[in-house]
């Protein structure tokens, strides 16, 4: 199974929370708008047919990251060079914290 078939469109989530209004639309098609500066966070497994397939899309391992790791990132930050993987649960917990800091502000 392709890496890009657990791939759920995080950009634009991490996008509003790190990023100013206007750097954080989605292109015509619907995929995240490509930036030097933007961090693709990506749903992966851990199984080993995943990572394979990772490395074979992207050139490089998968690098899993926490929902507060994701949350951390600032504009500042070195860009990414590969896309991020996140598991299913830390999605859950990204998803969860993003909404309430979105209901705060």
């Amino acid at each position: 199974m392709r890496a890009s078939n657990h791939t759920i469109a995080l950009v634009a989530l991490a996008a509003a929370a790190v990023l100013p209004a206007g750097l954080a639309s989605a292109s015509d098609n619907g995929q995240p708008a490509a930036r030097t500066n933007s961090r693709e966070i990506m749903v992966c497994g851990t199984d080993a047919a995943t990572r394979r397939a990772f490395t074979r899309e992207h050139g490089a391992a998968p690098i899993f990251v926490t929902a507060r790791e994701a949350l951390s990132v600032r504009v500042s930050d070195p860009a990414w060079t590969t896309p991020r993987c996140m598991t299913a649960r830390e999605h859950t917990r990204y998803r969860d914290a993003a909404t309430t800091f979105a209901a705060v502000r």
